[in-house]
């Protein structure tokens, strides 16, 4: 759990320009002035990869089992298999609400 942050010195635009006479590498200043080094970026997110799949039959989910039957001392006994063949990632959605990128580095509420 939490491993969906950033900790490396990545290419990313709010990572700033990476070099350690950053002004804010003092841990008090929190400002959006690493942010000038990309004009263009914005902290929000409008897009994502989905985690959902396409099966043969065009049915959309996240994940697909197929059921068999496995006889095992002369008795049927149901299982579920998973299914990880001939699945269709479903691509790039546009969310209906703009998030806030993980590796904004900007405090927006303190309690």
């Amino acid at each position: 759990m939490g491993g969906s942050g950033s900790k490396s010195k990545g290419f990313w635009p709010f990572s700033g320009s990476g070099s350690v006479d950053d002004a804010t590498k003092d841990g008090n200043e929190q400002t959006l002035a690493r942010v000038r080094s990309f004009p263009g970026a914005t902290p929000f997110v409008f897009i994502r990869r989905s985690s959902m799949f396409f099966d043969e039959d065009g049915d959309l989910a996240h994940e697909f089992y197929e059921e068999t039957i496995v006889t095992k001392n002369g008795r049927k006994k149901a299982k579920l298999k998973r299914i990880q063949k001939n699945l269709t990632p479903q691509g790039i959605i546009k969310l209906d609400h703009p998030c806030i990128h993980v590796d904004f580095p900007v405090v927006l509420c303190e309690a």
